[in-house]
């Protein structure tokens, strides 16, 4: 059985209403509790933050929390995202790319905040998807 994420606090990683899903805010925190896109760079630790690396995560995270209600990342219909730095948007863009399609994708809206519950992590996204069970 795979290990899945927990969340880290008092809510669950999805909630339907009717045929919609919400998805909470996902990061790319793993099972074991490490965060995928950070890179020792030294002997000192010296981290680096890899955004490409952690927006893929979290939306493989995300498509995993909608295939426990019986959707995927096709049924996403609108995405809000939270970059802790602009200037990593052009990485964060180019990897959400790979997961969704200029003209056929969800809306999204993409937000610079001032942190996010880790000090390494870079991105966070919330979905709302749609499921017709008719």
């Amino acid at each position: 059985m795979e290990k899945i994420v927990t969340p880290r606090g008092a809510y669950p990683h999805t909630k339907k209403a009717g045929n919609f899903i919400f998805v909470s805010g996902t990061s790319s925190r793993r099972p074991d509790n490490s965060i995928a896109g950070v890179d020792i760079i030294d002997e000192m630790g010296t981290k680096r933050l890899n955004i490409e690396t952690q927006t893929r995560e979290v939306l493989k995270n995300i498509q995993k929390n909608l295939e426990k209600e019986g959707a995927s990342l096709k049924d996403v219909v609108d995405v809000t995202s939270f970059l802790v730095n602009m200037n990593d948007f052009a990485g964060y863009n180019k990897a959400y790319s790979e997961f969704f399609d200029t003209n056929t994708g969800p809306t999204r809206t993409t937000v610079a905040v001032h942190q996010l519950p880790h000090p390494d992590l870079v991105v966070e996204i919330k979905v709302m998807a749609y499921k017709n069970e008719h």
